[in-house]
């Protein structure tokens, strides 16, 4: 994929852009979600305004362009990564690899050893990511979402 992918933290003013970009990423799975977890996948912009408050929202632009996003925020002596999306024509262009490469590095500046996150089991290819990178499949909860099967998975990372 042509053109480099930089990661930085997401205005106050791309909050509908980056629940544009959730809805649209998550929109072929749609069928798998029940509405309620579709609806919790997939926050709008004022859900997406008070994460900002909680932790940091980041946003990958190829150009000017978002097309992906995370966010993490502090749960105990952990990280929990939420929001992740990388839009279905950026998919496989690093963008989502460069995501979590930037909460592990916002992580290690936390002195935070442990990033986890929920997922469900029919997200293969961001399994399959997730796995690249290190992360394991616990047996820690949620394992629900609204109806919809959950599972976390999580990465010890160096201090």
């Amino acid at each position: 994929m042509a053109g480099r992918i930089q990661i930085r933290r997401a205005e106050r003013e791309e909050r509908a852009t980056i629940a544009d970009v959730l809805r649209e990423s998550f929109a072929e799975f749609r069928p798998l979600y029940t509405e309620q977890g579709f609806s919790a996948t997939t926050p709008g912009s004022e859900e997406i305004e008070a994460r900002a408050r909680e932790g940091p929202v980041w946003v990958a632009l190829r150009g000017a362009v978002i097309i992906g996003t995370v966010s993490a925020v502090k749960k105990g002596e952990s990280v929990y990564i939420r929001g992740m999306a990388v839009m279905p024509s950026a998919r496989g262009s690093g963008a989502g690899t460069r995501l979590l490469e930037q909460v592990e590095r916002w992580a290690a500046d936390e002195s935070i050893s442990r990033i986890f996150l929920s997922t469900t089991p029919f997200l293969d290819s961001a399994i399959r990511l997730y796995e690249k990178l290190g992360f394991r499949r616990t047996v820690e909860g949620p394992h629900d979402l609204f109806g919809t099967a959950l599972f976390t998975m999580e990465r010890v990372i160096g201090k």
